[in-house]
């Protein structure tokens, strides 16, 4: 048998914000929501959702040039969808933990909005929401900072309508494990 190469647990890296609305009056999920991720600038990919922790070597960058049809796309996300006359929010807050004695970084924080809320009213819900996790346990030791809102909004003239904002992962370290 040849050597094995043991790998541990990927770590996201580099990311971009995308955020796009979509309306159709044909269905949600092969209809609005499909035109939000066009709108976004993320249609061609299978899109996976992750939950709300950006590793601390994780940074923004431009949106790349080129992404291949098909591929898998990782995402923490925010989807609101309704219907005509009704109004869809998403938002995504983030920012980032840095040690009090240090100051290195040590990770950052996310959480996401989908309802039928004004921007405002969504954001400032965003913020109370990343201030809650804050200090439920990373107040005493880390300073928050570098906080990020993005949404998206829409109120539908077609039978449904949706508004999406994502953190899109680019690329992931992966580190190999002695055998």
């Amino acid at each position: 048998m040849g050597e094995n190469i043991v790998i541990g647990k990927r770590v996201p890296r580099d990311f971009f914000v995308a955020k796009g609305v979509g309306e159709s009056d044909i269905a949600v999920h092969a209809g609005s929501y499909h035109l939000a991720l066009k709108d976004a600038g993320i249609e061609m990919c299978n899109i996976m959702t992750y939950s709300s922790i950006l590793p601390r070597i994780a940074r923004e960058v431009p949106r790349p040039s080129s992404i291949v049809h098909g591929s898998v796309m990782e995402t923490i996300s925010a989807v609101a969808n309704c219907g005509r006359g009704e109004w869809a929010t998403a938002g995504i807050i983030f920012g980032w933990l840095y040690d009090r004695e240090t100051g290195e970084k040590y990770g950052g924080l996310v959480c996401e909005y989908n309802g039928s809320k004004s921007v405002s009213e969504a954001e400032a819900e965003l913020r109370a929401s990343l201030n809650e996790l804050y200090v439920n346990g990373f107040d005493e030791k880390f300073e928050l900072r570098d906080v990020v809102v993005n949404s998206s909004t829409v109120e539908p003239k077609k039978k449904f309508g949706t508004a999406l904002v994502a953190i899109c992962f680019v690329n992931y370290e992966v580190p190999l494990l002695s055998c």
